[in-house]
């Protein structure tokens, strides 16, 4: 008999965007819960990774990524925040940003550290904490409006806080940081020797005039920050699991002995496609927040005549909605119910949390979806 296991990971399952998206496949749901396109990448793109197989760029790449992607990264960061970075000490290329996110705690964190997240927090945090051997600090957001309380935060830093985690704009809630929160964690870290983890994934996807405020937009925070994006958001190919990580050349060279040991090099055809595209379309990332924001924006007023009530979206491709005027029961028994009885999948909040807020009525949709799948949504959605 072999010896039995002692979890590393105990209070972790499946994940629930896995259950979810397995229960709308059993029942033949529309699944507007995990956070994918179902309609095709930019043809460009698509033409640039056919064309880089078929010259034979389908070998490993070097470890920090194709030198040519890494100056399209530097090219964006100088021309969107206005910080110049090294290509060569503080871009590196990642399979996708949930890699990049582990290798920047794996780097820094150590046994018996704090880390401080922001619930709702993504649900690949707490693990890579958990991994590390450190201890995760979650700070509640504000349940109405999904802001920060900085004074909740600056009593939750200790001696043996290592680093603080945020996501701006957020996954689930679709809240954005403005310039005076970014200043208020400059404050709070400043007399500090915290690192700073920001996953900053949909980046381009904010609204209403809105500006993303990258930590890389200030010099205070960026001299301690790994800055995390994707292109896999971006460039609606999830599947692609490309990403990257910027990083002062310190924590980059810390942060790429974690990473040469967890996936070495990221698709070598691939990088080449998205260093094309950066290269000669840098207009698709400049539009996303429009081409977005016409989805956001018929799928709100189409739930509005539903007994769904949406949430203010800032940015991001999630709608929350409050569904208390159709059930009492808990997020992920209604989840499981909308799926199994009504043919539409959402996700439930609740996994976000360490702690839901009692009586919290909330699902998570996603409108990041072709046009005919939203309206085959919202048909179901409007016969409840």
């Amino acid at each position: 008999m072999p010896p039995p296991i002692a979890s590393k990971l105990p209070k972790v399952g499946t994940t629930i965007f896995t259950v979810m998206s397995q229960l709308a496949a059993e029942h033949k749901a529309v699944n507007l819960g995990q956070g994918f396109p179902d309609y095709m990448p930019p043809a460009p793109l698509v033409e640039a990774l056919a064309r880089a197989m078929a010259e034979g760029k389908n070998q490993y790449a070097p470890m920090t990524g194709l030198p040519a992607l890494r100056q399209a990264i530097a090219a964006k960061v100088k021309r969107c925040y206005g910080r110049d970075v090294n290509v060569d000490t503080e871009v590196t290329v990642t399979s996708g940003g949930t890699e990049a996110i582990f290798d920047a705690v794996q780097a820094v964190v150590r046994p018996g550290d704090e880390v401080i997240v922001l619930d709702p927090a993504y649900d690949c945090y707490e693990p890579a904490v958990d991994l590390a051997g450190g201890r995760t600090i979650h700070v509640p957001l504000d349940p109405q409006d999904f802001g920060v309380d900085w004074d909740r935060v600056k009593a939750a830093l200790t001696k043996r806080t290592r680093a603080v985690m945020i996501n701006t704009p957020h996954n689930p809630c679709g809240a954005i940081f403005s310039k005076w929160d970014m200043e208020q964690l400059a404050a709070l870290l400043e007399p500090t020797g915290a690192f700073l983890i920001s996953d900053e994934v949909y980046e381009h996807i904010v609204y209403d005039g809105r500006r993303h405020e990258s930590v890389l937009r200030f010099p205070a925070l960026a001299d301690r920050a790994f800055a995390v994006s994707s292109f896999g958001k971006t460039y609606h190919c999830t599947g692609w699991k490309v990403g990257y990580c910027v990083a002062p050349p310190a924590l980059s060279a810390e942060f790429r002995k974690v990473h040469q040991f967890v996936t070495f090099a990221t698709s070598t055809p691939a990088q080449a496609a998205f260093a094309e595209m950066m290269a000669k379309h840098p207009e698709h990332d400049e539009g996303l927040s429009a081409f977005y924001q016409s989805k956001r924006d018929a799928f709100a007023e189409k739930l509005r005549g539903t007994r769904f009530r949406p949430l203010p979206v800032p940015g991001g491709y999630f709608q929350l909605v409050d569904y208390s005027a159709v059930s009492d029961l808990d997020d992920l028994a209604f989840c499981r119910w909308l799926t199994i009885e009504k043919g539409v999948t959402a996700i439930p909040l609740s996994p976000f949390y360490e702690a839901p807020p009692k009586g919290q009525r909330l699902a998570r949709l996603c409108f990041a979806k072709a046009d005919a799948t939203l309206v085959a949504g919202i048909e179901r959605l409007g016969r409840i």
